[in-house]
């Protein structure tokens, strides 16, 4: 391991031309030096592919073709990074200045783990920026929901060669991978304590129907590994805070 490890870091994006070019800035103006920047466009109609071309001498590698949705444009950014570790940040999102920097420092002191994640910043529409810190919480992760912010991972590619992002879920794959590796090795990841990107709210997540949201995360939980006793009570505790809520939101 040098001291400058390469890192690499994938953006995929679809017709993402309104918040791209603040993605691309903020991998651009990182603190730390050796970066090799990945975009992955799954063949964009809306000047997206221009505003790659014009931003090319901070971009390392990037193609523009139709792709399977965010999972598979995912798996290919992974398949051609070469770095230490790779970072996906995508085109709705943006780093702090001194997010790589950080995670190198951490992976510096800590060469033996795979996963380094951190603390966000929830971006509103109206521009507020609220923390989203991670919650250790093993019983919220693994029946209510993600505590891990994903955007925020930086993952070793000794990783990625055992795992590919599940391209049959429309916004439950992350939380797979995480799941994943986490039942396979919890001590493989390294907090870090302190908001590193910037999360904006609104995207498709946030647009999938309930039912869908259940069978997904049902599937991701059966894929990781727990067992179709766990992974049902997870699914009533899901349904039931989704109860709660809808309860409280009426009075």
């Amino acid at each position: 391991m040098t001291e400058q490890p390469l890192i690499s870091i994938v953006t995929v994006v679809f017709n993402g031309i309104k918040y791209l070019q603040q993605t691309i800035d903020s991998v651009a103006n990182q603190t730390y030096p050796n970066i090799e920047y990945i975009i992955i466009d799954g063949g964009s109609t809306d000047g997206t592919v221009d505003l790659i071309k014009a931003n090319e001498a901070n971009v390392d590698h990037w193609i523009s073709e139709p792709d399977k949705g965010l999972y598979d444009a995912m798996n290919k950014g992974i398949s051609k990074a070469k770095g230490e570790l790779i970072g996906m940040i995508n085109s709705d999102d943006w780093y702090e200045v001194d997010a790589v920097e950080t995670t190198v420092n951490k992976y510096l002191k800590n060469p033996d783990k795979r996963i380094f994640h951190s603390d966000r910043y929830d971006v509103y529409p109206d521009g507020e920026k609220k923390v989203f810190a991670f919650n250790p919480s093993v019983i919220k992760f693994k029946y209510f929901a993600m505590t891990y912010n994903h955007p925020s991972m930086f993952v070793s590619p000794k990783v990625y060669k055992e795992y590919n992002y599940n391209t049959s879920l429309k916004v439950y794959s992350d939380y797979q991978f995480t799941l994943t590796s986490y039942l396979k090795n919890k001590d493989q990841f390294t907090y870090i304590n302190k908001p590193t990107v910037n999360f904006r709210l609104g995207g498709v997540s946030g647009q999938i129907p309930l039912k869908d949201v259940l069978k997904e995360s049902y599937i991701a939980r059966r894929n990781s590994g727990m067992n179709l006793f766990t992974s049902t009570i997870a699914i009533g505790c899901k349904l039931g805070l989704e109860i709660i809520k809808f309860v409280l939101n009426r009075k």
